[in-house]
């Protein structure tokens, strides 16, 4: 078992529970998957498209460690240039003990690697409680090997919970170790 998970259900969710005064173990907010998304800007050339896409495919592969899936357009638009099934993503839903491993991973060792970090915003919370993150370079993640990136590309990270709001939710992250930028007090200097 993971080490986030199994503090988790030994420790954090007991104090959750005591915290949100619920009745029940079943009531407390728990994160159901990470779903993790990447756009492709599509260069015209058919040729490079591809090879753009394999690399993206490789890369989500080595930080998710499962398969990715390549989303495509539903309906071709003109103004966009972009015709029906051109591939528009990629995306993985991460469940279960990889999703575990993934937020372990993404908090103790990919976030402290962003350059200039200096937390994550405490208002990146959906009205149910989900929670928003979005990371500017591929790059931090240790496992990408720098000589296979043809060019920088960002990602979505998204941590979908269950009986939750973005209050609990934020309590739930805090307990897990999620590194929330510092709150400043400024008090009134005479």
């Amino acid at each position: 078992m993971n080490r986030l998970r199994k503090q988790y259900t030994e420790q954090f969710a007991g104090q959750l529970q005591k915290e949100l005064k619920l009745k029940s173990i079943m009531a407390v907010p728990k994160i159901q998957k990470i779903v993790v998304n990447m756009g492709i800007t599509n260069p015209q050339d058919p040729k490079a498209r591809e090879t753009v896409i394999k690399n993206i495919l490789e890369q989500f592969r080595v930080i998710t460690g499962q398969q990715p899936m390549t989303t495509r357009a539903r309906q071709a638009i003109a103004g966009f240039k972009l015709r029906k099934g051109d591939p528009l993503g990629v995306m993985v839903t991460l469940r279960g003990d990889r999703m575990w491993q993934f937020l372990d991973k993404l908090i103790a060792i990919t976030l402290p690697r962003v350059k200039d970090f200096q937390g994550v915003s405490k208002t990146a919370f959906d009205a149910k409680g989900n929670y928003n993150l979005g990371i500017q370079e591929q790059i931090v993640f240790p496992e990408i090997n720098y000589d296979t990136i043809d060019s920088i590309r960002g990602l979505q990270i998204t941590v979908v919970m269950n009986n939750s709001n973005p209050e609990r939710s934020v309590r739930l992250l805090e307990l897990i170790g999620m590194p929330f930028v510092k709150e400043e007090k400024t008090g009134k200097q005479n």
